[in-house]
């Protein structure tokens, strides 16, 4: 039975050594925007992933300013959600009837 927590290496063995975020190269961290959050520490790579993590984990730290900001980044990740939920919808649909016209034109 595998680990679950195990890495595979780049030779296919599995490292029973957990993921580790803090253990990048030097490269890879320069190349990537870090943000904090100032009461828990934990880090994010998009500012608006900071955001919604400051106002649904510390919602009574937040001033008027970032209570606003959360407040857009929580329609904006809404919005997206709903997009991609019609898109799926729609190829679901789509590859639905595809099928059904595929075994019409094939079984007749």
């Amino acid at each position: 039975m595998t680990d679950p927590n195990a890495a595979v290496t780049a030779d296919g063995r599995e490292s029973t050594r957990g993921f580790d975020p803090g253990d990048r190269s030097e490269s890879d961290v320069a190349d990537t925007p870090e943000y904090v959050c100032e009461d828990c520490g934990r880090r994010f790579y998009a500012a608006d992933l900071l955001v919604l993590h400051r106002g649904v984990t510390h919602p009574a730290a937040l001033d008027d300013a970032e209570r606003d900001a959360y407040r857009e980044a929580y329609a904006a990740e809404e919005r997206a959600i709903r997009s991609f939920r019609i898109r799926a919808l729609g190829i679901l649909v789509a590859l639905y009837f595809g099928f059904l016209f595929l075994y019409v034109f094939y079984a007749s």
